[in-house]
């Protein structure tokens, strides 16, 4: 990998060497290790994740050197610059239509895909699914056996090279209509309930003590979480602004699905 590396460095500083056959070819022999899970955007280095910023810079890359075409899949018309994925039956993805998953994304052997997106440098690991009308942004990492909600959004991220793409690690569950953005992490197993919101600036307050534990940028693992309000003072008066509250914590359980029952009845989480 090292001389992709140096390639798509080079290519970086020099946008020139794009039109250059042999740096063309190196960025896309990036894109293919991408698809098939050979390189990842971010990986877990012990408790901590590490952005692989040359692998980002060449799926940015990827886009200038290829060409608009029309695509067709049956009665279906697409005009693009990206291959959509195939062969899911040989790679062990389920798919049900209209799901859609663009070449230089990692779809797991095990996942499930109802009506839903997957962007191009996303990382879904294996017994994933990913409901009716989520959608995975471009360089996000879907850790295992993690369940994405109907109407989902995990947001995307190439640039600034040095932002850290939303991460969900393994087990986690993810309720309808969450939006998961800006580099944020939700550990593993954790649960967020319908509706939370989680931006790089939302406050994630642990109301579970008998004091408030205040975060930002993540959620610690096997967290129950849910939409909650606080106010805020403005100018024109005080106002009540979006956050999440952490009201309990999944049980540390080898059954992964029967501490989520467990913690959606304990905690009546809507998900």
């Amino acid at each position: 990998m090292t001389d992709l590396q140096n390639t798509t460095e080079k290519a970086w500083e020099d946008r020139g060497l794009l039109k250059e056959t042999a740096t063309q070819n190196a960025i896309r022999e990036v894109i293919e290790h991408i698809d098939k899970g050979q390189l990842r955007i971010a990986h877990q280095k012990g408790s901590t994740w590490q952005v692989n910023e040359w692998v980002k810079k060449a799926v940015i890359m990827y886009f200038p050197i290829q060409g608009m075409k029309t695509i067709e899949t049956g009665p279906f018309e697409f005009h693009d610059k990206i291959e959509l994925k195939k062969n899911y039956a040989e790679l062990g993805v389920r798919v049900v239509p209209h799901a859609i998953a663009r070449y230089g994304a990692y779809v797991a052997p095990g996942v499930i895909m109802m009506p839903s997106y997957i962007n191009i440098g996303a990382h879904v690991g294996s017994g994933t699914m990913v409901d009716t009308w989520a959608t995975v942004g471009s360089c996000a990492q879907i850790g295992s056996n993690v369940h994405l909600s109907g109407g989902v959004g995990i947001g995307g991220v190439l640039e600034p090279l040095q932002a850290a793409p939303v991460i969900i690690e393994d087990n986690a569950f993810i309720g309808s209509r969450c939006i998961v953005v800006e580099g944020v992490r939700v550990e593993k197993e954790a649960v967020l309930g319908a509706n939370v919101v989680l931006t790089a600036s939302t406050k994630i307050i642990d109301v579970s003590g008998n004091e408030p534990i205040e975060y930002k940028g993540y959620v610690p693992s096997r967290s129950v979480v849910i939409p909650g309000t606080y106010t805020k003072s403005f100018p024109a008066g005080d106002y009540q602004v979006p956050c999440a509250l952490i009201i309990g914590k999944r049980k540390e359980s080898t059954d992964k699905k029967t501490s989520l029952n467990d913690a959606l009845r304990d905690h009546s989480v809507a998900v």
